[in-house]
Formats: C-alpha cells, sequence, structure tokens
C-alpha cells in the first residue's frame, strides 16, 4: 500500500507547484557525517548546539544524545518493546517524546533526561516540533495540531497546495517561522506557513543518499534539524549509514 502512495504522491506535489506557484527547491550538500543504520529515524532536533534523535520499531525504540562528528550515542534511553517511538522535541525545559499507535506521550527533564511523566495522547504520534511557544504535531494526515505543554489543541490547520491537502506529513521542524514536513514514503519535503496551511515551497531531495550506500534495510527520508545558531540545517533518513549538512537551492 505504501508504495502505491509513493508513486501517487510524487506527481502531485510537483504538478501542484507548478500551477500553485509555489517555490521549487533542489539541495546542494555542505558536509557529510556518519549516522547509526540501526536508527529507525523518527525525530530528529538540535537543542543549544546538540542533537538528539528518537528512533522506531517495537522493540528497538530509543531517544539519543548524538555525537554529531560521529552518529555515536553519547546517552540512550530505551523503551519497552510495545513501543514505537516516534517525534521528539525540547519546549521549556521537559523533552516530549511521541509513539505512533500506542496513544501514549512521555516528558522527561530535557537536562537530566530522567523521566517526569506519561500522558494520554488522542492520536497517532507522527512528528513533533515547537515554534517556541507551544507544540506543533502531526498524525500522518494532512492536519497540523497546535498544543500547549498538556497537549491541550489550540487550533489545528489543514495543509494544502492549491486547495488540495497534502497527506502523510511526517517528521517536523521549525525553520525561520515556517514548518517544514517530510512528506512519508517520498523524498520531498514541504514548507508550510504555520498561519494557514499553504504550502510555499517544496524541497526535492532525490538522490541526496547515493544508490551506492543503500541496502535492503535503508528506508525513507525522514529527520530535519535545524541549529537556530548557526543557520545550519541537516538531513537524514530511516537506517541511513549518513547524515547530511545541507543548503537549499531554489530552481527557476
Amino acid at each position: 500500500m505504501m508504495r502505491l502512495i509513493y508513486i501517487f504522491l510524487m506527481p502531485l506535489l510537483l504538478v501542484s507547484c507548478t500551477e500553485a506557484g509555489v517555490r521549487e527547491y533542489g539541495i546542494e550538500v555542505v558536509s557529510s557525517f556518519p549516522h547509526d543504520t540501526d536508527s529507525y529515524t523518527q525525530g530528529l532536533f538540535i537543542h543549544e548546539g546538540q542533537m538528539y534523535e528518537s528512533t522506531g520499531v517495537k522493540g528497538k525504540s530509543t531517544f539519543r544524545k548524538v555525537d554529531l562528528q560521529t552518529g555515536k550515542a553519547l546517552r540512550r534511553l530505551d523503551f519497552d518493546r510495545k513501543y514505537f517511538v516516534e517525534g521528539s522535541v525540547i519546549f521549556g525545559d521537559e523533552l516530549f517524546i511521541l509513539t505512533w499507535e500506542s496513544k501514549v506521550a512521555f516528558i522527561y527533564d530535557a537536562n537530566t533526561l530522567e523521566y517526569k511523566s506519561s500522558w494520554k495522547y488522542p492520536r497517532e504520534g507522527w512528528g513533533i516540533t515547537t515554534d517556541g511557544r507551544q507544540l506543533i504535531a502531526s498524525d500522518g494526515s494532512s492536519y497540523l495540531y497546535f498544543m500547549n505543554e498538556k497537549f491541550a489543541v489550540d487550533r489545528k490547520v489543514r495543509v494544502t497546495i492549491e486547495g488540495q491537502p497534502v497527506r502523510f506529513l511526517n517528521e517536523l521542524e521549525y525553520i525561520d517561522g515556517k514548518i517544514w514536513a517530510n512528506v512519508y514514503t517520498t523524498d520531498e519535503i514541504v514548507i508550510i506557513d504555520p498561519k494557514d496551511g499553504e504550502v510555499e515551497g517544496v524541497i526535492d531531495c532525490r538522490g541526496l543518499l547515493p544508490r551506492s550506500m543503500r541496502t535492503p534495510d535503508t528506508d525513507v527520508l525522514n529527520g530535519i534539524a535545524y541549529d537556530s545558531v548557526n543557520g545550519k540545517i541537516y538531513l537524514t533518513g530511516k537506517n541511513w549509514p549518513r547524515l547530511y549538512e545541507v543548503r537549499l537551492v531554489e530552481r527557476k
């Protein structure tokens, strides 16, 4: 089923860009770093210069404090095999971690990574980020949910291109006032206006991981991290051997 979705989504976004005047981007690799091929990347972010990553799959789900230069975990939290961990983010002095179908969210102390509490979560957990004022989450649909620290929804927006919904919004990152979202099963990232959900740009990431580096375990693009201190952007994928610092190249 997911392969059929991939075939359908790619032309939908590209055609819609032309019709709606949405900006199209390619990417240029600035630097490349090791990435743990055992990491089924679900959440990726940088906080105060430190990279963090949450990884999925039942029985293998983790949250990691990662050394960017080596890809190795400096600190690692392992989860009960019944949980499929998804997106993660630090908001205030707390770390928020979502799970996929369990409808459970975990909260940890952001500094010590000590467990604080578990919360009932009303939707599937996919991606999560923050604009510094609230949490912003996806659930695999075309909607984004803007929530407080207790997961109460203040508002939600439907993400669209020329009025057509963009589904399968996955890992999220807040960059310069916009929300970036991986579109699951594709090599595309959409840039979203948080006010109305309109897609303002589509980033074509095809070919980021060379075919020569792919194995039967290599999965899809997923993982966007932004360092607000130096403006660097990092991308990776599920079970990828590399993590890339990239810059956008606008297509005319």
